[in-house]
């Protein structure tokens, strides 16, 4: 596998650690911006947003003007790192709001091109190799990016941490350089597939479950912290080890889905989403007891955001997966993932406690478990 393949994984890593950081930097940024919590998980929110508004536009633009996905990928690499810098040393909220969507939107469009770029420099049967390494930058994110920004969040503060991203981006960006090949988007878009599959019912349920499944794990996700130290009782020094342990089942449970979902997608949503609910109600219920917190934290990990592979096969199963296709799902995913961590954010904020997060989770949880239940009943049939 070339060198340049995993230097764009360790970029992807490193813009990965930044969406979701500041769920571990709650009552730092509180304090220094002067909002509330549900403010800072509001954070989370704009950049998935960003990310939501850059896919699809940017894929399109891609594909349309067939740019050189070298030059392009180089500068919002670059552009990534000057406005990720930047947000290391504004004082105002308002201004962060406006990074992070600039910076999501920039995401979308690394994210699809580094994908692009390394499945082009290797054979046919290494592609899907080569695509694992660069989203697999996304997952171990969870693994050890949050977590170490909380450290470095507890030793040093935010400002470092947040510089520190974009420090981390900039050393990608100088080997990636000298090592990245000539990539020009080729072929046409083909509009006419694209479009019948969204005149497709089916394509829009799984989009719905999909984004009630990201809404679910966030609206949880984004709030963990304060939950954990404020209700649950732990320390902030135990909380980045307990983030670690949601991380490590995020990609257990990614291995095991993926293994599975091409023909036990269903069942993989049936089994995942019943687990997801149950723990979600509960952490909420009982998260003031240590062992319970900890077991719901790993079983919300194993059974949310890996369910990924099964809500993937579903929308292979039901429409051509063409470029369009697939940004526009990753938007509806995204728009799950801010508006989940925004509502819980929002409940937060409106004086209905800590808890809210999980508790908005967990109904989120069970409507999308609901939207799949027709499906038992026809599944000779599949998704259509």
């Amino acid at each position: 596998m070339p060198l340049a393949v995993y230097i764009l994984g360790l970029a992807i890593f490193s813009i990965g650690t930044a969406e979701l950081m500041v769920a571990g930097m709650t009552a730092t940024l509180s304090h220094a911006f002067g909002i509330s919590v549900g403010d800072v998980g509001h954070l989370i929110s704009y950049y998935a947003f960003g990310v939501m508004l850059g896919g699809p536009v940017l894929t399109y633009f891609f594909l349309k003007y067939k740019v050189q996905y070298r030059k392009v990928l180089l500068i919002l690499l670059a552009l990534y790192v000057v406005i990720q810098g930047l947000s290391a040393f504004i004082s105002s909220y308002a201004i962060l709001v406006v990074i992070r969507l600039v910076t999501g939107v920039l995401c979308a469009g690394c994210l699809s091109l580094s994908l692009a770029i390394s499945m082009a420099m290797v054979p046919n049967h290494d592609r899907p190799q080569a695509a694992a390494i660069v989203i697999g930058g996304f997952m171990i994110s969870t693994v050890f990016g949050v977590p170490l920004a909380t450290m470095i969040d507890q030793q040093w503060g935010w400002r470092i941490t947040f510089g520190l991203v974009a420090v981390l981006v900039f050393i990608c960006l100088i080997p990636l350089v000298r090592l990245l090949p000539k990539v020009t988007g080729g072929g046409q878009i083909k509009m006419e597939e694209e479009i019948k599959a969204f005149k497709n019912k089916a394509y829009w349920k799984a989009c719905a479950t999909s984004c009630l499944i990201l809404g679910a794990s966030f609206a949880a996700f984004s709030y963990f912290v304060p939950v954990l130290v404020d209700i649950t009782g732990f320390s902030m020094q135990v909380v980045p080890f307990i983030l670690m342990a949601f991380g490590f089942s995020n990609i257990v449970g990614n291995t095991i889905t993926g293994r599975l979902a091409h023909h036990h997608s269903l069942k993989i949503m049936l089994i995942g989403l019943t687990v997801l609910s149950i723990s979600l109600f509960a952490f909420a219920i009982f998260a003031e007891y240590k062992t319970v917190a900890i077991i719901a934290i790993i079983l919300i990990g194993l059974s949310g955001v890996p369910m990924n592979p099964a809500m993937m096969a579903r929308i292979v199963s039901v429409a051509h997966p063409g470029p369009m296709v697939n940004a526009v799902h990753t938007s509806v995913i995204n728009i799950g993932l801010g508006g989940g961590s925004y509502l819980g954010g929002l409940a937060i904020t409106n004086g209905y406690g800590l808890r809210s997060g999980l508790w908005i989770g967990a109904v989120l949880a069970v409507l999308a478990l609901v939207s799949i239940l027709p499906y038992i009943r026809h599944r000779q049939r599949g998704w259509s």
